[in-house]
This record gives structure tokens, sequence and C-alpha cells, in this order.
């Protein structure tokens, strides 16, 4: 299976969005790491992060773009890219950037308020849930009756998660704010896979872009917050801001752009699952952070449920259900 258009076959996609993943598994972790190691808030973490992810991404997109305006080699079963009209490139770009800073700001805030384990685990189990309803009536996916269980499943555990710990591992406000970043993440996955279905995605164009707007969203935020974090040890904290804008930003966020283009949402969704898994073991294993029962069940019943929508996603796709075939994708 390939995309037809864009060059990238569904294969190359799925591994895009495998290392996505993993590497954004990491962040919760070197996110927790800097606010031992200085008072740096979420916000200025968040700007930061968006920062460095831009001027890497530039440095490497600009000589790329050199070379292939110097050779422009014709590829078999390409069509000629679709130029976008600016009023609309700008709305998408605009609208994907705003998503991004409420997703990862409201994520590292999550962090600090309620840990990285149930932070993570709460935005990336309502993730799915708000994407499969967002598909169901934006793109008309069909949810069915798999889907259905699969989302009640994940609001059973988020209450699970929420009550039964008494506040002691899971604070609620620290959920809130999972979830508002959860709400993110979905608004800028669905945004994602909405304009390559119509052929106007660009994995590295839109993150690059999309970078550049959340960093100037979140400047503003981010002076009043105070940019510069006092720390005992400066050079370990500019290691974890290098790594946090190089692999699990940079790197990451171009991997998902590209995959979310030619993969369903739902699909987008499943594979995410690595980030709170890898996440969670971080947290226990290199963090000390403690689980209790309460947050250990509501934790295997969101990540079961939206395991669910795995098995309804291939289900559809692999016996001509539900799953209509994937759209062609047209390079900006």
């Amino acid at each position: 299976m390939s995309n037809a258009v864009s060059g990238l076959p569904i294969g190359r996609g799925l591994l895009y969005l495998i290392v996505a993943g993993a590497a954004w598994g990491t962040a919760g972790a070197a996110a927790s790491l800097v606010y031992r190691a200085s008072d740096m808030g979420p916000i200025a973490l968040s700007f930061w992060r968006c920062a460095g992810g831009l001027v890497l991404l530039l440095a490497v997109r600009l000589p790329r773009r050199r070379v292939r305006a110097a050779v422009r080699l014709p590829r078999r079963g390409v069509r000629p890219a679709v130029r976008e009209p600016l009023n609309r490139k700008a709305l998408r770009i605009g609208v994907t950037g705003l998503g991004l800073a409420v997703f990862q700001t409201t994520y590292f805030a999550a962090v600090e308020a309620t840990g990285l384990a149930v932070a993570t685990v709460v935005t990336l189990g309502a993730g799915p849930v708000l994407i499969a309803l967002g598909a169901r009536l934006t793109m008309g996916e069909r949810l069915g009756r798999g889907g259905a269980a699969a989302v009640a499943g994940a609001l059973t555990g988020l209450g699970v998660l929420v009550l039964g710990s008494g506040g002691a591992t899971a604070r609620p406000d620290g959920v809130l704010l999972a979830v508002v970043s959860a709400a993110g993440y979905s608004t800028m996955t669905l945004l994602t896979r909405w304009w390559g279905r119509e052929g106007r995605a660009d994995g590295s164009g839109t993150t690059a872009w999309t970078f550049a707007v959340t960093t100037l969203f979140l400047l503003p935020l981010g002076l009043a917050e105070g940019l510069v974090p006092h720390a005992a040890q400066p050079a370990h904290l500019l290691a974890l801001l290098a790594y946090i804008a190089a692999i699990p930003t940079a790197l990451a966020y171009a991997l998902f752009f590209a995959g979310a283009a030619v993969i369903r949402s739902a699909t987008v969704s499943v594979i995410m699952l690595l980030e709170p898994v890898s996440a969670a073991a971080l947290a226990v294993g290199l963090l000390g952070e403690r689980l209790t029962a309460a947050t250990v069940a509501g934790t295997l019943l969101m990540l079961g449920s939206v395991a669910g929508l795995a098995v309804v996603e291939t289900r559809g796709a692999g016996v001509g259900g539900h799953t209509e075939p994937e759209e062609e994708v047209v390079p900006v």
C-alpha cells in the first residue's frame, strides 16, 4: 500500500508514527527533570521547546529546499503539487499552531500538577476518545458498536482514575489540564488528517510553520511567566532543553505530521499508545513515582479501551467493512 500522490508509503507512515510516539513518551520525563533542576514553568518550557524545535527544523529544511529547487526530478505516479490559497494556508497553520500550543503547554502543566504517569495516560487516553468522536462528526468515519464500547470504557477509566485515588495520585486540577491537553491534541490530529485528505498537507512545511506560530503564541505568556529560569547546574538544564527540542519535538513532530496525513485518525490514536506506555515506565523506573491501585485500574481501563479501537480499526480495514480507502495527498 502506498500513497500515490505524496509518494509516502502507508507502511512508512506507520513507522513514522511509531517512532514519534516512542519519542514523545520521553518528553514528560525530561520535563519533570527540568522542573527538578530549575524553577522553569510549563509555559516557558513549551516556548523553548517550540523555539528550539523550529530552529532545528529550519536548519534541516532550508538545504533540502535548495536541492529540490536545483534538481526537480519527476516521480512516477506523482501528480504536480496544487498550490494552496494563502488565506486558507494561513488559517490551517494558525489553527494547528494554536492547538499545538494548548496541547503541549497544558500537558507540561499537568505533569507538574499530577505527575508524569497520570498526566500522560489521561492526555493520551482521552485523546483517542475525542478523535473518534470528532472523526465521526467531521469526516464520517464510523464509530460502530466496538468503537462506542471503547469510548465508554475510556470514560469509565478516567472516572476511576480521578475518583478512586482520592486526589492522592491523580489530582483533579492536573487531570483537568490533561483533558484540555487532549482536546488540543485531538484538534491538531483531526485537522492534519482533514487537510491531508484534501491534498493540503506537507509534513516538514506544516511542522515548521506550526512551530513558528506556536512560538509567537507562547512568547507573551512566557515573558509574563519568566523565560530565563534559575538553575544550580545551567549546563544540565541546557542539555535537557536541547534534548526536548531535538528528539520529542523537531524529530517527533516532523514524523507525526508526515504520518498523520496518510493514516486514518483512529489508527493514529492507537499507535500513540506508545507514548503513555513508555512515559509510565519512565515515571516509575526513572522518577520514582508511586501508582495506587485505583490509578493502575483506571490506567488499564483507558489503555485497554483505546486498544479496543485498534481491533475495530483492523476489522474495518481488513474485511472491507466501514473503512474508506485512503485519500491521495498532494504535497504543498
